[in-house]
């Protein structure tokens, strides 16, 4: 496939560019800083573009999914800002994909701002409530971006994973449209194969996916 990867740059989108070239992808890179994006050792760049874009520029970013099957978000703000960096980064690329005419899309939230089937007592009771009051600003900004990607009318997915850690990859739960009961944690490295997994499946497409150990 032909992969653009937004927030290339950040801890799941590096692991993100990695295993899809891996994989045996091309990737389309959109970077602020190309120097930022410092790929695993041995990792075979030859079917990577890295392109310097601002995400925030629909204009800019019709080049960046011109011509590509699918286009990946892993966009996000630091913890406990009110920033919209997902939200309107998801705004940007709905443009510039329309423009385009390119239909695939995965972005990637989080399971802690929404209380579904898939979530146990002690998560509804006590965990979700005191994320929401840390966390308030980046649960909004993710809440408005799953709605921005349910109304595009493109082919969409949206990964919900928990607290993400830099760990190694193990075996993962998923469920759809729902989170995983008991899923509080998520190595990047498997995010990223989530994602990739998901693309390859159609079943995703408009679906949300949960995801835990």
């Amino acid at each position: 496939m032909r992969i653009t990867v937004l927030g290339a740059t950040g801890g799941t989108g590096r692991q993100l560019v990695e295993q899809a070239l891996d994989a045996g992808h091309h990737v389309t890179a959109v970077v602020r800083d190309p120097a930022r994006l410092r790929l695993r050792p041995g990792t075979d760049a030859a079917r990577l573009d890295v392109l310097t874009a601002d995400v925030m520029d629909p204009e800019a970013m019709t080049a960046a999914v011109a011509g590509r099957d699918a286009v990946v978000s892993a966009l996000g703000a630091a913890p406990r800002t009110e920033a919209s960096v997902c939200s309107d980064g998801a705004r940007s690329a709905i443009a510039a994909m329309r423009t385009a005419g390119t239909r695939r899309l995965v972005v990637v939230t989080a399971s802690g701002h929404v209380v579904d089937d898939g979530d146990g007592p002690f998560t509804r009771a006590l965990v979700k409530p005191v994320l929401r009051r840390v966390l308030a600003g980046n649960f909004a900004d993710f809440a408005r971006t799953d709605r921005i990607v349910r109304d595009s009318g493109l082919d969409w997915t949206i990964m919900r994973p928990p607290r993400l850690t830099d760990g190694a990859p193990r075996p993962y739960r998923t469920a759809t449209d729902r989170n995983v009961r008991g899923g509080f944690t998520l190595a990047r490295a498997d995010l990223a194969r989530a994602v990739l997994a998901a693309l390859a499946e159609p079943g995703s497409v408009r679906h949300t996916i949960g995801l835990g150990y």
